[in-house]
């Protein structure tokens, strides 16, 4: 895929699928495929899988590399195939974004490396290698809360003017000038995806090109639909979707994420709430806190 006709492509709410475990934390492959099915019937744009959502660091590599491959065959080419490649080591980030390219992803998710706090020229030279290892589009993504380490703007626009095929970048940052300034500098046709709940309709709003939300585990149809509606050019519906899921996205960050998102999908019947050691569900409290909101919105009954 060109990259110029990715960044056409690659716009919407693109859904970052949990991993469904069992009650002894295997991998639940059959209703991972399942939740995959009901993201795209319900309107997402675009699927990833390994992503924050996705507990990658409490997967083997091996666990990665089945998860995307068991995703993309069951995606099969109806939307955007993006799965999370990023690691904190080096040689593991290489390794993925390799086998995504060789599996037929449509393009990669690379996060900042978390804990390590590189500098910014090491951040530039850890993602001009990953990108020039690989000729499929490039997703950078950048999370300070759970990585330790912000990637500045000039960074980012080193990064897309020397690579290609990086063409664009996740921003979960709550600083929205640092987002504005990424358009700025990088060009108005470099996607930015929000990874900010309250953030994906004000994106959008300044050029964005949609957005990876954890709610749309548990909303995907009313997360599209913020998209869809900006697309449409009914800003007015726009943004009475964006308020309309803050009750939702408030509740679904009261403990790290994916606890309180795999706590709504079991009340929802989805999966068993299961998360793999050392993340836990949260407690009875922000459970029930989770429940009463799923009820305002006819997610459980």
């Amino acid at each position: 895929m060109a990259f110029e006709e990715a960044k056409i492509r690659f716009k919407g709410s693109i859904s970052p699928v949990i991993t469904p475990f069992e009650e002894d934390e295997s991998i639940d492959f059959k209703l991972f495929k399942r939740l995959i099915d009901w993201h795209i019937e319900s309107g997402s744009h675009g699927i990833s899988v390994t992503g924050t959502s996705g507990e990658p660091s409490s997967l083997t590599i091996e666990e990665r590399e089945l998860v995307m491959e068991t995703a993309m065959k069951t995606v099969d080419g109806r939307v955007p195939f993006l799965p999370g490649t990023g690691s904190v080591n080096h040689r593991e980030t290489l390794r993925l974004t390799k086998a995504a390219q060789e599996m037929g992803a449509d393009g990669a998710m690379v996060i900042v490396p978390y804990y390590n706090k590189p500098n910014q020229q090491a951040l530039y030279n850890h993602f001009k290698t990953v990108a020039k290892s690989v000729d499929i589009p490039i997703i950078l993504y950048n999370i300070p809360g759970r990585t330790a380490v912000n990637l500045e703007v000039d960074t980012i626009a080193r990064l897309a003017e020397d690579c290609p095929n990086i063409i664009g970048i996740k921003e979960s940052n709550k600083d929205f000038e640092h987002v504005n300034r990424v358009l700025l500098k990088c060009g108005r046709d470099f996607n930015l995806y929000s990874g900010i709940e309250l953030l994906c309709y004000p994106m959008l709003a300044i050029g964005g090109a949609g957005h990876i939300s954890a709610t749309a585990n548990v909303a995907p149809r009313q997360v599209a639909e913020i998209y869809n509606a900006w697309a449409e050019g009914d800003v007015t519906r726009a943004q009475h979707m964006h308020f309309a899921m803050m009750p939702l996205n408030d509740v679904l960050f009261r403990d790290t994420n994916p606890a309180p998102v795999k706590a709504a999908l079991g009340m929802m019947g989805k999966i068993k709430p299961v998360l793999r050691k050392p993340m836990e569900l949260p407690s009875k409290e922000i459970q029930q806190e989770i429940r009463e909101t799923l009820m305002q919105y006819a997610l459980v009954l």
